[in-house]
């Protein structure tokens, strides 16, 4: 079974990416993994939990946060790539990018998936390279970029809009013969607060495309916002929504928190494997 394959028979057994910044910025752990020793410790750690995917991330992608250079994120990202892969030949590895250069060159050093936030930005280039290498590829939604993603939260109609866009990008990736595709809703890119939440009530809706969809949660200011906290007081929180977003049909789960995702993985399929109705 291809890696794909996998993902999409992941309704009964959603996987678990765990998230692993290489930036001294993100929001909630930058600064955390800038060294090697870091990273593979944390690597390891991963692993050991039961971690299906690894994301890597070499730019924050924060509300206000500023576009670095290309060098910037190859010089972050590279490096760490090729020593992970060589240390640990066996693990599924994501690329968080906008940017064709890397996804292509990153998938050369042994990436197995594009992890793409900002797909408006070389749509055409970026889908020239996943189909070149048939890689696996999430797509989400953003409107405008980082910087200003929280200007634009304005919708005529919400849902509409969304679905629209996936189904738009969708389309133009499938005229290529392309589809190995993982939607990914896009939850505190361009929403408010509440949008947000009505994004996860949005779940079911986006899977009817017939693409795996991809929840990030994990410990964002749709969550601790609305808990009057910080990120690192939001744990239970998060588990609260990654718990409702598996029962609304998530096939993966993006967290910081690997140990605490399975769990809640766990908990959730004997509920539903165990309903007596069916």
């Amino acid at each position: 079974m291809n890696f794909y394959t996998k993902i999409q028979q992941s309704s009964s057994d959603p996987l678990i990416m765990g998230i692993l910044n290489l930036t001294p910025d993100s929001f909630y752990d930058g600064g955390r993994y800038t060294k090697f020793d870091q990273i593979s410790s944390r690597v390891q750690t991963m692993i050991n939990e039961g971690v299906d995917i690894i994301d890597l991330g070499a730019f924050s992608s924060r509300p206000g946060a500023q576009l670095i250079s290309l060098k910037e994120e190859e010089n972050r990202l590279f490096p760490a790539l090729i020593k992970i892969r060589e240390l640990f030949p066996k693990v599924t590895l994501s690329i968080d990018t906008y940017r064709y250069q890397i996804a292509e060159q990153a998938i050369k050093y042994g990436a197995n998936m594009i992890n793409n936030i900002y797909i408006k930005k070389y749509p055409k280039k970026m889908a020239k390279i996943v189909q070149k290498y048939n890689t696996p590829y999430i797509i989400m939604h953003m409107r405008g970029e980082p910087r200003n993603m929280q200007n634009q939260i304005q919708y005529n109609n919400f849902k509409n809009e969304i679905c629209m866009f996936f189904k738009n990008c969708i389309k133009e990736l499938n005229e290529i013969n392309f589809d190995k595709i993982i939607i990914d809703p896009g939850f505190g890119f361009g929403k408010t607060l509440l949008q947000n939440y009505n994004l996860i009530n949005m779940i079911p809706e986006l899977k009817k495309m017939s693409y795996p969809v991809l929840v990030g949660l994990s410990r964002k200011s749709m969550i601790f916002k609305a808990l009057n906290q910080g990120p690192d007081d939001c744990l239970h929180g998060t588990i609260a929504a990654n718990t409702i977003a598996l029962t609304k049909g998530a096939n993966i789960l993006r967290v910081h928190d690997i140990k605490e995702a399975i769990q809640t993985k766990k908990i959730v399929q004997l509920v539903q494997q165990n309903n007596l109705e069916n």
